[in-house]
């Protein structure tokens, strides 16, 4: 497997686990009346989800040196 085949694999799977971290099951644990540090928690979650997308998108697609 070439690493470009390689490469748009990986990144075709963290489209698909943004699929179901920003999906309504998940989306529905975190939305309740609860705090952490001060801010609800379903924001805590879904800045934290988008993050983690954020930062695998980056980390597969970062160049080698």
């Amino acid at each position: 497997m070439t690493r470009d085949k390689l490469k748009n694999g990986r990144l075709v799977a963290v489209f698909l686990i943004g699929l179901v971290l920003f999906n309504y099951p998940l989306l529905s644990l975190f939305n309740m009346d609860r705090l952490f540090l001060g801010v609800p928690l379903f924001y805590v979650y879904m800045f934290a989800a988008w993050l983690a997308v954020i930062v695998l998108t980056a980390w597969i697609t970062r160049g080698r040196s």
